[in-house]
């Protein structure tokens, strides 16, 4: 069992935002203004993060990571500085993954998933607005993060349509079945989703699913009606 959390931190060109990367788990990545607060803000979603570990079966390897440790610093792009996310790779991300780390990955990208579905199940349909009223309702984000993920499936080969965005439980089942099959399929030949390595595919789809899982909780409007 790790008693420290590998962490790789990505840095804007511009020093604007830095972005914290726990390597072993896909989808649990902050960013701060600096090194520091992106660590900060990272320890703070641990806890949340601990309901992928336990869907994905791996709660006592992730509850015995206590310590962050540092292990890499690279440079991010100009979409690392206005984002505030990861768009970058990595020397970790390089890596040939072993069958058993992949069959990892995808488990937890899997539970990602999982926690992504009940989220959407259990959160109301209008979700708060921002300061200006502005934001998405719950169907809006679910079709955004879906959408997403159907482009980038374009990386492995699939083709999707762009006016046909699946959002049904039957219609998900079918697509994350195929996108992780193509992934598999894409490791043991040896190639790159285009331009991105596997392991960051893998990690940016479960970062994606993790955001907005977490964003439809912090604004879903059923916990002010039931007084949690």
């Amino acid at each position: 069992m790790a008693e420290k959390l590998s962490v790789a931190l990505e840095v804007g060109p511009k020093g604007k935002r830095v972005v914290a990367v726990a390597t072993d788990w896909p989808g649990l990545e902050r960013s701060g203004d600096s090194a520091e607060s992106a660590i900060a803000k990272l320890r703070t979603y641990i806890p949340r993060y601990t309901m992928v570990t336990k869907l994905a079966g791996l709660n006592v390897q992730f509850t015995a990571s206590k310590d962050v440790e540092v292990v890499e610093q690279y440079p991010g792009v100009g979409s690392t500085d206005f984002w505030g996310i990861s768009f970058a790779f990595s020397s970790i991300d390089g890596r040939k993954m072993s069958a058993k780390e992949l069959q990892r990955e995808l488990a937890l990208m899997r539970a990602c998933w999982t926690f992504f579905d009940d989220v959407r199940a259990r959160v109301s349909s209008e979700m708060k607005k921002g300061p200006r009223g502005g934001g998405r309702d719950r169907d809006r984000i679910v079709r955004h993060v879906s959408g997403v993920e159907q482009d980038w499936a374009k990386k492995l080969g699939l083709k999707t349509s762009d006016d046909d965005v699946v959002t049904d439980a039957k219609g998900l089942k079918a697509f994350r079945e195929t996108y992780c099959e193509a992934i598999r399929t894409y490791d043991s030949e040896g190639r790159m989703a285009r331009t991105w390595p596997l392991r960051y595919l893998i990690r940016h789809t479960a970062f994606h699913t993790m955001d907005h899982a977490w964003e439809m909780e912090d604004k879903d409007l059923s916990t002010d009606e039931n007084g949690r």
